[in-house]
């Protein structure tokens, strides 16, 4: 493609389809309709180009390879998900452990802007710098969620933790403590300079753990400041469909992980995302629309995303997660199943 820069006389329905999209998209693209012929018209959208070609609309967020035109050729595109499809709150911190704000006022505001619910996650014990939550600590927080629970019926807080996913792969929590909670973030949080092989090794059982519900930021990366650790997308989703484990799209701007790129392989292989702001104060909830635009980028659906599952779902999710983790020999024996 022959990069220039485009003047106020360009056609604006043009311009904006040659500034959206990548240089392999935009090549396929004109070789595919070399006879294109840019309206000039009034309207300020791209959209007529595709409906000219008798194709469907290929969202700017999907212009990035040249699959992506004959899936609109096919009318296959997906219906992108958007921040209105988010309907809770998943992966938050609050003053328990480092967050600022109390569960109380977490929720309340997951209330004023309209969610069903709020998954608190405080860091977990070993997480000392963010004054993680020991045993004793974490039943009075139940004890305190259950009545909040009570007082603001039918919102609903689920209670839940960042685990910490230890240098040998496990949670640092025993199973009966695990037990106890509805649902797991486990995430590396120390020693993150690792090899591929090491941080394979350490996920991987993390995920095989049959209390893990979800994988948080996958490859510990903080964008334009440190490299996340080497990994195996590919092998990490696939362990994530045989054993349950949802994976999460971490939607904090300086992290934005898992990546874009491997969202479409996570939804062939049947895995759920879940686009979840690691929220450490009620400004943090803005962030999810960080996470909605990547999403987007991977062709997420809301149908394929956790956070945009509506409470009863949520619970029925949960339930039967549990339930096949049990009947595929994944949970332990002795684990039970709560839906509260």
């Amino acid at each position: 493609m022959n990069l220039r820069l485009y003047t106020g006389k360009d056609n604006i329905i043009q311009r904006q389809l040659l500034t959206t999209g990548n240089e392999e998209f935009i090549n396929a693209f004109q070789k595919a309709f070399p006879a294109i012929k840019y309206n000039n018209t009034s309207k300020s959208e791209d959209e007529s180009i595709f409906s000219d070609l008798k194709i469907q609309y290929i969202h700017p967020a999907l212009r990035e390879s040249a699959t992506t035109i004959e899936k609109a050729k096919k009318n296959e595109l997906p219906e992108l998900i958007n921040p209105t499809d988010i309907r809770a709150i998943i992966h938050s911190h609050s003053n328990w452990s480092d967050g600022v704000n109390t569960i109380e006022e977490m929720a309340n505001e997951c209330i004023k802007r309209g969610y069903e619910y709020l998954v608190i996650s405080d860091h977990s014990k070993s997480a000392i710098y963010a004054n993680g939550l020991n045993e004793e600590r974490l039943r009075e927080q139940h004890r305190y969620i259950d009545e909040l629970n009570a007082k603001l019926k039918p919102f609903k807080i689920f209670k839940s933790i960042e685990s910490d996913i230890l240098n040998d792969g496990s949670l640092d929590y025993t199973d009966k403590i695990l037990e106890t909670f509805d649902l797991v973030i486990a995430s590396v949080h120390s020693n993150i300079k690792m090899t591929e092989e090491k941080a394979m090794s350490r996920l991987l059982k993390a995920i095989e753990n049959p209390y893990t519900t979800i994988l948080g930021h996958p490859t510990g990366r903080l964008l334009l400041s440190r490299n996340g650790y080497p990994v195996d997308h590919k092998k990490l989703i696939e362990a994530c469909a045989a054993n349950h484990v949802v994976i999460e799209i971490n939607a904090h701007p300086r992290r934005l992980d898992m990546d874009w790129k491997y969202i479409d392989y996570a939804i062939e292989k049947g895995v759920l995302l879940s686009i979840d702001p690691d929220a450490h104060s009620l400004d943090g909830f803005d962030d999810v629309q960080y996470g909605v635009l990547a999403a987007q980028k991977g062709g997420l659906t809301k149908e394929n995303n956790l956070s945009s599952f509506s409470l009863k779902q949520m619970e029925e999710w949960l339930m039967n997660n549990k339930l096949k983790k049990q009947k595929t020999g994944i949970y332990l024996e002795n684990a039970t199943v709560n839906p509260h």
